[in-house]
């Protein structure tokens, strides 16, 4: 993502957000090529508009990217000490970790296998750990884009 100049009109970040969002915060986003597919996710600093993670590609799908995506911040925030908001523009995702299951129907296979053990690992990750930061849906229809979209639409 290329940094921008701060917008007149925010003076707490380097990207063109609504006064809406709060800028301290992490924006989460998953991109897949087919369904399932090649699928990736990322995360994305609100303030400064830096990459804090990536992941994949790997076989999978959207929905578990975004899923993965939300888990994968949760988990950095608490192993740093950091506590920001969390943006995500798949509402499936936001209740999937509410709920701490992943409710996919991605079966099974040798080239899944690796993947279904990465989203047990978070299943098992959010019923051990309590975790106190806002989940937001990113409403794209108002805002735009969510931030760490990958722009492939």
């Amino acid at each position: 993502m290329d940094i921008q100049n701060p917008p007149d009109y925010r003076n707490d970040t380097v990207l063109p957000l609504p006064m809406q969002v709060t800028a301290n915060a992490w924006a989460v986003d998953a991109a897949c090529s087919g369904n399932p597919g090649r699928m990736e996710y990322q995360g994305i600093d609100l303030a400064t508009g830096q990459q804090i993670f990536h992941y994949g590609p790997t076989h999978g799908t959207n929905n578990i990217g975004e899923f993965l995506a939300i888990v994968h911040a949760l988990a950095l925030m608490e192993k740093n000490g950091v506590r920001k908001t969390i943006y995500s523009d798949s509402r499936n995702a936001i209740i999937w970790v509410q709920k701490c299951r992943c409710k996919t129907t991605l079966e099974r296979t040798p080239q899944t296998e690796q993947l279904h053990q990465i989203i047990a690992r978070a299943e098992n990750w959010l019923r051990t750990h309590t975790f106190r930061v806002p989940i937001v849906k990113w409403e794209t229809s108002e805002w735009g884009e969510i931030p760490a979209d990958f722009g492939r639409k």
